[in-house]
C-alpha cells in the first residue's frame, strides 16, 4: 500500500517556475515507478512524466519536454517535478501516482493516486 501527497502548487506568472512534491508512505515505494499526469476539468487526465523506481530511466510528454524536469530521492520518499517556463496552458490539477516496475503513459495503468495539487499559470 502507497499512500501519495502531492504539494507545490500555486499561482504563478508565464516564464515562472514552480517545484511540485510527490511524498509517499508505504514500504514499497522505493521500488514503485512514479508517473505525474495533470488534468483540466472536463478533459482526460494527461502524462506529464514518468520515472522508474532508481531514477535511471524517466521519459516526458512532448510538451514537458526541455521544460520539465522529474526527480526522485528514495531516501526521503519524494518525487519532484520540476516545471520551468510554464504556459498558460500549462494550467491544470497537477497528480502524482504509483506502480511497480516501469512507468506508463497510460493513467489507468498506475495503482495508487495523490489527491492533487492545483497548477495556474496566468499570462
Amino acid at each position: 500500500q502507497v499512500q501519495l501527497v502531492e504539494s507545490g502548487g500555486g499561482l504563478v506568472q508565464a516564464g515562472g517556475s514552480l517545484r511540485l512534491s510527490c511524498a509517499a508512505s508505504g514500504r514499497t515505494f522505493s521500488t514503485a515507478a512514479v508517473g505525474w499526469f495533470r488534468q483540466v476539468s472536463g478533459k482526460e487526465r494527461e502524462f506529464v512524466a514518468g520515472i522508474n523506481w532508481s531514477g535511471s530511466n524517466a521519459g516526458y510528454a512532448d510538451f514537458a519536454k526541455g521544460r520539465f524536469t522529474i526527480s526522485r530521492d528514495n531516501a526521503e520518499n519524494t518525487v519532484y517535478l520540476q516545471m520551468n517556463s510554464l504556459k498558460p496552458e500549462d494550467t491544470a490539477a497537477y497528480y502524482c501516482a504509483a506502480k511497480s516496475e516501469n512507468y506508463n503513459r497510460l493513467s489507468r495503468m498506475y495503482d495508487y493516486w495523490g489527491q492533487g495539487t492545483q497548477v495556474t499559470v496566468s499570462s
